[in-house]
């Protein structure tokens, strides 16, 4: 794609984004790959922050391998961020675009027929903004997953322009996914809030487990923001998060994470 063709794709999503401010802090949310724990990650956060207080909007804005249900469909994802942060508008407002096959949104648009609505995307991030003190947006995938031709998950973000959280695992293989991940997130101009190691194994005696979470923060330049353990019954579909879960994630001050930082 030519330097022409993105400046007018990524011009579209910032024209949105003047049209529909968050005037709220808020956290996008995304990982080096899927099945990471980005909605673990979510959910665990939103639960932090409701227990000190905040009002929490929650945002899946695009969601695939969605279920049908009365109602239309439905993401078991998007479920789960409503049960933990007890937001209270509708689903189909917390995730405006949604898919049924469990494709990358850019396959499954066209196989459906319905592309990427930003408009929708949107007007959803505005209804949440103005009824929370602070947003998590989940993304879907990881950063350069498409959604069409032209657009992947970071035009999202930098739509959204909220710090990113990178979802990661601890074992062998982390380092360069992690590190290609980061280094997208800052070319794209976002700024990386820092990193969340998921399903660690804290009693582990593999080399690469134990070193990892080091080398995932000096190779990044980075901090890593919480450390969850790997806890039998993790189910956010099931409203289930295991205490240790939500304590490994109340570590960190998310609130502090989520605001804009002063220029000095």
């Amino acid at each position: 794609m030519g330097h022409a063709a993105a400046s007018i794709y990524n011009l579209q999503w910032t024209i949105l984004n003047l049209q529909f401010p968050l005037s709220k802090p808020g956290l996008f949310i995304t990982a080096t790959d899927t099945e990471v724990g980005k909605t673990v990650v979510t959910c665990a956060i939103a639960a932090v922050l409701k227990q000190r207080g905040a009002r929490v909007g929650v945002c899946k804005p695009i969601a695939s391998g969605c279920r049908r249900d009365r109602e239309g469909l439905v993401s078991e994802d998007t479920e789960a961020l409503a049960h933990f942060s007890d937001c209270p508008l509708p689903l189909a407002t917390i995730n405006p675009v949604r898919y049924r096959v469990p494709l990358a949104p850019c396959e499954a648009a066209e196989r459906e027929g319905q592309p990427v609505d930003d408009e929708a995307i949107a007007f959803a991030l505005r209804r949440i903004d103005e009824q929370a003190d602070v947003m998590l947006v989940e993304g879907i995938g990881g950063v350069m997953v498409p959604l069409d031709e032209k657009r992947s998950v970071i035009d999202l973000a930098k739509a959204i322009d909220y710090p990113v959280v990178v979802v990661t695992r601890g074992d062998l293989g982390t380092l360069n996914h992690t590190a290609l991940t980061c280094a997208a997130i800052r070319q794209a101009g976002l700024r990386l809030a820092g990193i969340v190691i998921n399903r660690y194994h804290t009693d582990t005696t593999d080399l690469a487990e134990t070193t990892n979470p080091r080398w995932l923060a000096r190779q990044n330049r980075t901090q890593i923001l919480a450390t969850l353990p790997d806890a039998e019954g993790v189910a956010p579909e099931k409203a289930k998060l295991p205490a240790s879960v939500i304590e490994a994630t109340g570590m960190c001050n998310w609130l502090d994470i989520a605001r804009p930082q002063r220029v000095r």
